[in-house]
């Protein structure tokens, strides 16, 4: 014990004299360098503020169809995952509509299926009336070659009628000089009557044809009995009664003709619409562009969406969580009846988080996007530290993006230095290990010497965003 108190003795001494208390002095000087040279050290390659606070987004939690509420499976602070059940809303006035609008549904496509059937038959009509319109031209050809056969046989009839003629007038020369008999005489005559009247009758078939021909019975005076019109196919009675009924029935499947088209124009316009003049597929074309069909097919998409919302809406009875987060300012009970649109709760996100830092503007010169930040949060203290990188900075300071923000022109102007909000994202965060809630105090030290990195690095306004324009209907 004396040994220990004489050896003390001795080391005070030894500090007394000249070298020990240079020995002190340095020993001081070594704890205060190593006490303050990380706060120098950090205070000379950073930039700071104790103007900063964890902030994040709020998802609000909104009925989107108005209902009575059966269950409410969530409670204050509680956390969920993204798609969980939060409120049930009665649903069965929502099945009761989804039954109707099937039914509606039902019912259009039943309509859909009879209007096609009907235009199906529609479509067999026309091809029979364009057969009938062919017919009705090749018609006329076999009138015209009948007429030349008629004629052809009167003037074998006028003919056989100047044969007659003569030998008429010789019987009655020789009965008159008394060298035939009466009988032959009679005879000559009753053979002229018959030729008269071959003539005649071939005479009236020519006639007939022209008139069934529309033409006129007789000719004018120097023109052919078989003369025709060059057109008359196209304009024959029966040719155009077979056209109208043509273009009424198209007129039906949507095709639409002029009323001055030649049955040879609308044809061939008819089989333009295939590259082959395949008849089939121009009729298929045509019964699928009906405007009866193209109705009926609006009908059954207008039922259809009609179900899609109504079960759209069914669905909306279950109102889920769109993110994970913490249920936050739950606001609804069993048996109370919401509106559409009403909010619910709110979502607070724990790792959809930033830190918003209001740096003087004295200090904002060195910052640029991407330089790493070192944070420290007033929950965790000394013990934990937190990381994060500059995103962006505001583009105004808080006082002009206040809702009322100063008159600096009204003459008592006093300078005050403003403050631009900077924001920080965190780096390496694990919301299941140390969390951070909106609101809490932090002190960040933005290391300026380090080189910044991630995207945007080393600016300091982000890029245009790449987002693609809405493309306008009809285009």
């Amino acid at each position: 014990m004396a040994s220990s108190a004489q050896r003390a003795r001795e080391l005070i001494e030894r500090l007394r004299t000249p070298r020990g208390r240079l020995v002190l002095f340095g020993l001081a000087a070594l704890v205060l360098f190593l006490v303050a040279a990380p706060p120098v050290y950090r205070a000379l390659t950073t930039v700071s503020t104790d103007d900063a606070y964890v902030n994040g987004h709020v998802t609000f939690v909104a009925a989107r169809v108005p209902g009575q509420v059966a269950r409410v499976l969530v409670e204050d602070n509680n956390r969920v995952h993204k798609g969980d059940l939060l409120v049930a809303l009665d649903k069965e006035p929502y099945q009761v509509r989804v039954g109707m609008a099937r039914a509606a549904l039902d019912a259009a496509q039943a309509s859909f299926e009879v209007t096609l059937a009907q235009t199906r038959g529609q479509a067999g009509e026309v091809r029979s009336l364009r057969f009938s319109l062919q017919k009705a031209g090749e018609h006329v050809d076999d009138e015209v070659a009948l007429l030349h056969a008629k004629v052809a046989t009167l003037r074998s009839k006028e003919a056989t009628l100047q044969r007659v003629e003569v030998d008429y007038k010789r019987a009655d020369a020789l009965l008159k000089s008394d060298v035939a008999s009466r009988q032959q005489f009679d005879n000559a005559a009753e053979a002229l009557r018959v030729a008269q009247a071959e003539v005649e009758r071939a005479q009236q078939e020519v006639y007939q044809i022209r008139v069934g021909l529309g033409l006129p019975a007789q000719p004018a005076p120097g023109e052919d009995l078989t003369k025709v019109p060059p057109n008359l196919q196209q304009t024959y009675s029966q040719v155009k009664e077979a056209q109208a009924k043509l273009m009424e029935v198209a007129s039906r499947l949507g095709v639409v003709q002029s009323f001055d088209a030649t049955p040879e124009d609308m044809l061939a316009e008819f089989y333009r619409r295939d590259p082959e003049g395949n008849i089939d597929r121009i009729l298929e074309a045509l019964i699928r562009s009906a405007p009866a069909v193209k109705q009926a097919q609006a009908k059954v998409a207008e039922a259809q969406s009609q179900l899609d919302e109504a079960e759209l809406r069914l669905r909306y009875c279950d109102v889920i969580a769109e993110i994970d987060g913490v249920v936050a300012r739950r606001s609804v009970n069993p048996g109370n009846n919401v509106v559409e649109g009403q909010a619910l709760m709110a979502l607070r996100s724990l790792t959809d988080i930033w830190v918003d830092a209001n740096f003087k503007e004295t200090q904002l010169e060195p910052l640029r996007i991407g330089q790493p930040v070192d944070l420290d949060v007033d929950m965790y203290g000394s013990s934990k530290r937190f990381h994060g990188r500059i995103s962006g900075f505001t583009n105004g300071t808080g006082a002009t993006l206040s809702l009322l923000p100063p008159e600096n022109a009204t003459g008592n102007f006093v300078k005050v230095v403003q403050r631009l909000p900077v924001r920080i994202d965190l780096v390496d965060y694990d919301p299941d290990q140390t969390p951070l809630f909106v609101g809490l105090s932090v002190t960040p030290h933005v290391r300026i010497h380090a080189a910044p990195t991630g995207p945007d690095a080393g600016k300091i306004l982000q890029p245009y965003l790449a987002v693609t324009a809405p493309v306008k209907s009809g285009q």
